[in-house]
């Protein structure tokens, strides 16, 4: 099994970005977030080779998930990419098609592409790093595919948790997570990844200056998503 992590910046910018090329080195890459639309099995990539030399590069699928609050990528032959390797050469671009064989049902299929630029032989002294870019593949069902989130807080003696669970049939898109007490503000700290999955529930630790609240007090919890902006009452639970 492949566990995913974030391995360079610019798979960070991968995961955040929805409108704007991904550069890695001698490589630009468009787009990168995949959406396909209800009935839609297929789409494509661009992999433009900047800098005045070719590139080669290696993309495969896989089948994603979040379990047990870690993002899981494992083999899958439900994508088909043509062509999965090749060389790009200088100042060009290759097309590269991504065709779902398995239509989604009652809920959003998700699968993530690692693209992978594979570097020269080093020249004597040198050393080169091979770049990876993650890009995420959303297929949505022909039936309407919604988020539905639900919040709440655990706390122990030391420390805070902010549960989200998506009990929906579609992924959301999740930032700016600020909870309040009124006196206090807590952010989460340490997750640079905004999705939650289908059927997945992440934990965020929360970190911040003041008292803990107690158990039943509620939070107010604001956030950007795909769907607006979140503005709920959280309430907090003591875990023994």
């Amino acid at each position: 099994m492949l566990r995913h992590c974030a391995i360079s910046a610019v798979t960070a910018l991968a995961l955040a970005s929805l409108a704007f090329p991904a550069a890695a080195q001698s490589l630009t890459v468009m787009p990168v977030v995949i959406n396909m639309q209800p009935g839609q099995l297929a789409a494509t990539i661009s992999i433009s080779g900047q800098g005045g030399a070719e590139t080669s590069y290696q993309v495969r699928a896989f089948a994603w998930s979040q379990k047990d609050g870690t993002e899981q990528l494992d083999p899958t032959g439900d994508v088909l990419l043509s062509p999965p390797l090749g060389v790009i050469p200088a100042n060009a671009t290759q097309v590269v098609r991504i065709v779902i064989r398995k239509p989604p049902r009652d809920r959003e299929s998700v699968y993530r592409l690692l693209l992978d630029q594979v570097p020269p032989p080093s020249a004597p002294g040198t050393v080169r790093i091979a770049l990876r870019l993650s890009l995420p593949i959303f297929v949505e069902p022909a039936t309407r595919a919604v988020p539905h989130i639900e919040w709440r807080v655990e706390r122990d003696s030391n420390s805070m948790w902010l549960v989200a669970v998506n009990n929906g049939t579609r992924h959301e898109r999740i930032h700016d997570i600020v909870l309040s007490t009124g006196t206090t503000v807590f952010k989460p700290q340490g997750d640079s990844s905004p999705y939650l999955l289908a059927g997945a529930t992440r934990r965020f630790r929360l970190t911040g200056d003041g008292v803990l609240p107690a158990a039943g007090a509620s939070l107010h919890l604001t956030a950007q998503s795909d769907g607006g902006k979140i503005d709920v009452t959280v309430p907090a639970t003591l875990q023994l």
